[in-house]
C-alpha cells in the first residue's frame, strides 16, 4: 500500500506562474467525480529567458527516507503557437531542497537541487481547446535518501506553456499485515538495496511454531514469508485469529485445524474445551484418546456351564450382552471354597492350579485342576475392560458353584502308640491329610517282623485300634489305609512296635508321671550337691592357670576334654523321628501360598525347580526369596526327603547360615522358601569377577564361611557336602553355608563320587578318611573347607584340575598337595595344609580356623608375604609343610567309657576324695537299678538307651556345675559332641 501527501494548496509563486480553474472560465473545474480542479499554470512564451518559479510549503518527513513525487500537468504545443519558434519551450524542472524547519517565505534559488527535468508525452494544440480535449500528463520523480526532518519542493519555468493540474508526494511503506496466524507491523523500507528483515508476533491464543518473519521490499511489498504460529489447544484457526472452541466441540491439540466434535457419551458446557467429559457411568481409561468415546464395565458373562471330572472342573461362559463400548473384554476367574452346608467361603488356597490362567483371560473357557476331592466350590466368572477399575459400580460377575466328586484318600502318615502290653498294643492315628471324601473306615493290617505273608487285618470306624492276641517282647509291623465312597487310599508306610515282655503296661500318661518323678529325684541330687559343695568348697584347691587341657595317664598323650553348656542346642536328625513330618512341623514354620509370589525361574535343583519370588507376610514388609518346588509326580519317600532339608535348615540360626523362611506342605507344589542371595554360589561369582577383589575381601568372605561352619560343628552337625558351589554369596559379600540334608552313598568303585538322590558330590572335595572308610566327621569338613579356601584364593579354579577321581585319591594317598595359587599368601596356604593332615585329629577345629584369620585381618601385613611354588612338581607333599600343632587324638573309648573318665580325670585332678565318692560313684551305683526298671517297665531296648543316656547327660551336669562352683576346671563344648 502507498502512502501520499497532497500539494498544498497555499504555494510560494513567482508573479508569473497564477492560479486558475481548469477549462473555465469561472475558475472552479470539476473532474469526472464533479470534484473542483485547480491549477497552477504559466504561459510566456514570447519572451526570451524565463525563470518563473514556483515552491510548495514545508512539507514533514516523519519516517520517510525515499520520496516519490507524481506530477500532472497539461502542457500546449510550441508549433500550435504562431511567431513563437525561439522563445517557446516544451519542458519545465523539478527542484528539491532539505531542512530541519519551515523557512518561511525565505526563498534563494541557489539553495535547490534539481530532481530532474520534466517533458510531456502529449502536448494539446488550438484544435484542441476548440474541442476541450484535456491531454494530461503524468510523471513520478524519485527523490531521496532524504535525511533531514523536512522538504521543499519547487518548479521551474523556462518559457512553457504548462499548466500544474495536481502534484502528490508520498513515500512508500509495507502495511500492517496477518500472515500465518502472525501480524506484522507498518515497515518503511532503509534503501534501494537491500530487503528489511521484519520479526511477526503472534495473534492471540497462538504460540509459535516456528519464529514468524517476512521481508520488507523498497517497493512497500511483503516478500518471502518463513514460520508461523499455531493456534492454543481449546482454539481454532479462523483466518486471521484464533477463537475459542464452541461449546460441545473441543481441540486437544494445538495446531491450525478446526474444532472436533466431542465423540459419543461425552459432553462440553464452556468454549475453549481441550477434552470432553464423559456421562455418569461412563469412562475413560487412561491409554484412551481424547477423541475416543467413553465407554463403561461389561455386563456379567451369560450361559456359564461346568463340567466336572473328579478334581477338576472345565468352565464354559459366553461373551457380556454389553461389552460397554470396548473390545478388550478380559475375563478373571475367581474360586473360592465353601463349607459343606454353609454360605460361608473363603477364597481358594493352596496349589489349585487355572490353565491357561485365571487372571486376564481372552476366550471363554478355562480348566481348574487339583482341586479337592468331595469339596464345594464357588467360581465367579468377571468380564472386564479397560474402564472396569475406574467404575465405582459393584462387579459384574456370573457364579456358578460345584461339589468335586469323591476320590481316594491320601495315606495316613502319623501313627502314636497310646499303651503297649505283652500281647496288646493299642493305637491311634490322624485322620488322612486329604480325606478326598467321607472317611468310611480305616484298614488296619499288621504281621510279625520277617513274616510279611502272615498277616492279619482289621477294620476300624474310628481313628484308633487295639491289636490284642500278640506274642510277647516281639517286634509287628503295621499299615493304614483309609476308605471313601471312592475306594481305599494308599497304604501308610510300615511302622514298628513291639510289645512288652512281661505284663507290666506302661501308658503315655504314666510314663510322663515316671519322667516327672525322676525330674524331681534329680533335683532334689541336685540341692544336696550344690549344700555340699557350699561346706566343703574350702577343701577343694583351685589352680587359675589350668586351661582345661587334660592328659591321659596312659599313653601320656595330650588330648583336650570338653563339655557342652547346659542349654545349648543340639542338632536334632529328623530320620530319627517316627514320622518326619513332625519334625518338618517342629522346625519349620508353614507358609500360607498365597503370600508366596514367583517371579521367574533360575535353576533346576536335585528335587525340582529353583525359582526367585517374594514373600509377602501379614504386617510385614515384603522381602525377596529363593523357592525351591517339588517336582510334580513325586513319592512319599521323595517328599520326605525335599522336606527333610527344611527340617535341619530351620535349626540353625547363624548369619553365615542360610536362613530358612518356611516351608508350604499343605498345597502344591511343595516348597521350601529360604532367604534370596543376589550373587548366587561362590564359585561361579568368584569366576565371574576374577582378580577383582583383595586378599583382605577373600580373607573376610573365608572367615564367614568357617564362622558358618562353627557354629554347625558347635551344634553336631556334619555338613558332608562343603564346597564352593554350595556357598552363597548375597549383595553385601556375605558368605552363607547351604545345600543341607541330603543322604549319600558311596559307591565302591574308585572312580565314582558320592551318590545322592539326583546328584553326585565329586571326590575331590571329600578328606580320605571319608573315602577309604565312610568316616564323616567335623574334621572331615575342615578338610573340604581347605579345598574351599584353595577355590577361594584360586577364584573358582577346578579342584585338581583336569586330574581323574582316581588319580585324585591316589596322589592325597601318597601324601602330595595341591600348590598354592597365584599370588596366595604363605599364611593362607599354611592353613590349607593343616586342612589337609592326613592325621584328622591334627586338623584345626573350625574355633581355631576362625582365630587365625581373625588375627590376619587384623595384621593385614602378614598377608604380603606369598607362598612359594615348586616349578617342578604338580603337587607338593605335606611332609614339606606338615607343623606339630598339639591336635592329638582323644583315647578310643565307648561313649560310657568317655564319661565315666571325664569324671575321674577331673575329680582326680581338682577335688578330694569324699567329694569324687559322693558325685561319681552315688549316681553310678544307682545306673544298674536303673536299667532293671527300665527292663521291667516295658521299655524297648532303644527306649532304655535314651533313658539312661538322659540320667547320664544329668550326671555330667551336675558334676559340670559342681566343678565350675568349686573352680576346680574349666571346661570347653567339645566333650559331650565327642561322648555324642
Amino acid at each position: 500500500m502507498n502512502s501520499s501527501w497532497p500539494l498544498k494548496r497555499t504555494c510560494l509563486t513567482s508573479p508569473r506562474w497564477s492560479l486558475a480553474s481548469l477549462m473555465g472560465h469561472s475558475g472552479c473545474g470539476v473532474d469526472e467525480h464533479y470534484t473542483p480542479i485547480r491549477t497552477f499554470q504559466v504561459c510566456n512564451v514570447m519572451e526570451y529567458s524565463q525563470n518563473n518559479w514556483l515552491r510548495t510549503n514545508w512539507i514533514p518527513r516523519n519516517s520517510a527516507q525515499k520520496i516519490y513525487v507524481e506530477l500532472k500537468f497539461t502542457l500546449r504545443d510550441c508549433n500550435s503557437i504562431p511567431l513563437v519558434l525561439g522563445t517557446c519551450k516544451e519542458t519545465f524542472n523539478l527542484h528539491y531542497l532539505e531542512t530541519d524547519e519551515d523557512q518561511g517565505s525565505k526563498f534563494r534559488e541557489h539553495q535547490f537541487s534539481k530532481i530532474d527535468t520534466i517533458a510531456a508525452d502529449e502536448s494539446f494544440t488550438q484544435m484542441d481547446l476548440g474541442d476541450r480535449i484535456l491531454k494530461l500528463n503524468t510523471e513520478v520523480r524519485e527523490v531521496g535518501p532524504v535525511t533531514k526532518k523536512g522538504f521543499y519542493l519547487a518548479f521551474q519555468d523556462v518559457g512553457a506553456c504548462v499548466a500544474l493540474v495536481s502534484v502528490r508526494v508520498y513515500f512508500k511503506k509495507c502495511p500492517f499485515t496477518v500472515r500465518n496466524l502472525a501480524m506484522f507491523p507498518d515497515t518503511v523500507p532503509m534503501d534501494t538495496q537491500s530487503l528489511v528483515e521484519v520479526r511477526g508476533s503472534c495473534v492471540n491464543n497462538s504460540k509459535e511454531e516456528d519464529p514468524p518473519k517476512m521481508y520488507c521490499s523498497t517497493e512497500g511489498e511483503w516478500l518471502v514469508p518463513i514460520g508461523k504460529c499455531l493456534c492454543n489447544i481449546g482454539y481454532e484457526d479462523r483466518g486471521v485469529t484464533c477463537q475459542a472452541c464452541r461449546p460441545g466441540f473441543y481441540k486437544a491439540s494445538s495446531g491450525n485445524v478446526k474444532c472436533s466434535k466431542c465423540p459419543p457419551h461425552s459432553y462440553t458446557h464452556q468454549e475453549g474445551a481441550v477434552h470432553c467429559s464423559c456421562e455418569k457411568n461412563y469412562f475413560r481409561s487412561e491409554g484412551d484418546p481424547v477423541s475416543m468415546a467413553c465407554t463403561r464395565p461389561p455386563s456379567a458373562p451369560r450361559n456359564v456351564i461346568s463340567v466336572i471330572n473328579e478334581t477338576s472342573v472345565i468352565l464354559d461362559w459366553s461373551w457380556p450382552a454389553d461389552t460397554g463400548g470396548r473390545k478388550d473384554i478380559m475375563f478373571n476367574v475367581v474360586c473360592k471354597r465353601c463349607l459343606t452346608g454353609s454360605k460361608q467361603c473363603a477364597p481358594c488356597r493352596g496349589a489349585v492350579r487355572f490353565l491357561p490362567h485365571a487372571m486376564g483371560l481372552t476366550n471363554t473357557t478355562v480348566t481348574v485342576a487339583d482341586l479337592l476331592a468331595h469339596t464345594n466350590y464357588t467360581f465367579e466368572i468377571e468380564a472386564q475392560n479397560g474402564v472396569s477399575s475406574l467404575a465405582p459400580a459393584l462387579r459384574q460377575y456370573a457364579a456358578v458353584t460345584i461339589t468335586t466328586n469323591q476320590a481316594a484318600p491320601s495315606p495316613v502318615t502319623v501313627i502314636r502308640k497310646d499303651r503297649t502290653s505283652r500281647n496288646s498294643i493299642s493305637l491311634s492315628w490322624l485322620e488322612p491329610e486329604r480325606p478326598n471324601g467321607i472317611i468310611l473306615d480305616y484298614e488296619v493290617k499288621y504281621y510279625e517282623k520277617e513274616q510279611e505273608t502272615s498277616y492279619t487285618i482289621l477294620r476300624s470306624k474310628g481313628t484308633n485300634v487295639t491289636l490284642n492276641g500278640l506274642k510277647p517282647d516281639t517286634s509287628y509291623l503295621l499299615q493304614i489305609r483309609a476308605r471313601t465312597a471312592a475306594g481305599y487310599g494308599s497304604s501308610s508306610r510300615k511302622f514298628e512296635f513291639e510289645t512288652s515282655p512281661d505284663s507290666f503296661s506302661i501308658s503315655s500318661e504314666n510314663s510322663q508321671v515316671v519322667l516327672i518323678a525322676i525330674s524331681s529325684a534329680v533335683a532334689i541330687i541336685l540341692l544336696t550337691v550344690v549344700l555340699y559343695i557350699v561346706i566343703g568348697r574350702s577343701v577343694c584347691h583351685s589352680d587359675n592357670n589350668f586351661t582345661g587341657y587334660l592328659y591321659n595317664s596312659f599313653d601320656n598323650k595330650q588330648f583336650l576334654i570338653s563339655v557342652r553348656l547346659p542349654g545349648i542346642r543340639s542338632y536334632v536328625d529328623p530320620h530319627t523321628y517316627e514320622d518326619p513330618s513332625q519334625a518338618v512341623h517342629e522346625f519349620a514354620k508353614e507358609l500360607d501360598a498365597s503370600c508366596i509370589a514367583i517371579d521367574k525361574v533360575v535353576g533346576a535343583g536335585e528335587f525340582g525347580e529353583v525359582c526367585s519370588g517374594r514373600l509377602k507376610l501379614p504386617s510385614k514388609k515384603e522381602i525377596c526369596v529363593a523357592i525351591k518346588t517339588l517336582k510334580a509326580g513325586y513319592t512319599e519317600k521323595q517328599r520326605r526327603d525335599f522336606l527333610s532339608e527344611a527340617s535341619i535348615m530351620g535349626q540353625f540360626d547363624h548369619p553365615n547360615i542360610i536362613r530358612l523362611e518356611g516351608v508350604v506342605t499343605r498345597s502344591k507344589p511343595v516348597m521350601i522358601v529360604t532367604e534370596y542371595m543376589e550373587n548366587g554360589s561362590l564359585d561361579s561369582f568368584l569366576r565371574k569377577h576374577d582378580a577383582q577383589f583383595t586378599v583382605i575381601q577373600l580373607v573376610g568372605m573365608l572367615r564367614g564361611i568357617a564362622s558358618g561352619m562353627k557354629y554347625l560343628s558347635d551344634m553336631g552337625y556334619v555338613h558332608r557336602d562343603l564346597a564352593a558351589r554350595n556357598i552363597l554369596v548375597n549383595s553385601n559379600l556375605v558368605c552363607k553355608v547351604s545345600d543341607f540334608g541330603l543322604s549319600r552313598v558311596l559307591e565302591d568303585d574308585p572312580e565314582a563320587a558320592y551318590t545322592t538322590r539326583g546328584g553326585k558330590i565329586p571326590i575331590r572335595w571329600t578328606a580320605p578318611e571319608a573315602i577309604a572308610y565312610r568316616k564323616f566327621t567335623s574334621a572331615s569338613d575342615v578338610w573340604s573347607y581347605g579345598i574351599v579356601l584353595w577355590e577361594v584364593m584360586s577364584y573358582g579354579e577346578r579342584p585338581y584340575w583336569e586330574m581323574s577321581n582316581q588319580d585324585v585319591i591316589k596322589a592325597v594317598d601318597e601324601g602330595y598337595r595341591l600348590p598354592p595359587p597365584m599370588d596366595c599368601p604363605a599364611a593362607l596356604y599354611q592353613l590349607m595344609l593343616d586342612c589337609w593332615q592326613k592325621d584328622r585329629n591334627n586338623r584345626p577345629k573350625f574355633e581355631q580356623i576362625v582365630s587365625i584369620l581373625d588375627k590376619l585381618i587384623r595384621n593385614p601385613s602378614s598377608l604380603k608375604i606369598t607362598a612359594n611354588t615348586a616349578s617342578s612338581n604338580f603337587l607338593q607333599t605335606d611332609r614339606e609343610w606338615a607343623i606339630n600343632r598339639h591336635w592329638l587324638p582323644v583315647p578310643s573309648v565307648s561313649r560310657m567309657q568317655s564319661i565315666l573318665l571325664f569324671e575321674l580325670f577331673c575329680l582326680n585332678h581338682t577335688c578330694p576324695q569324699a567329694m569324687m565318692t559322693f558325685v561319681f560313684i552315688l549316681p553310678v551305683c544307682l545306673w544298674p537299678f536303673l536299667f532293671i526298671w527300665c527292663n521291667t517297665a516295658g521299655l524297648r531296648s532303644v527306649d532304655s538307651q535314651h533313658f539312661l543316656c538322659g540320667i547320664v547327660v544329668c550326671n555330667v551336669t551336675v558334676s559340670y556345675f559342681i566343678m565350675k562352683m568349686s573352680k576346680c576346671i574349666t571346661v570347653t563344648n567339645d566333650f559331650l559332641r565327642k561322648c555324642k
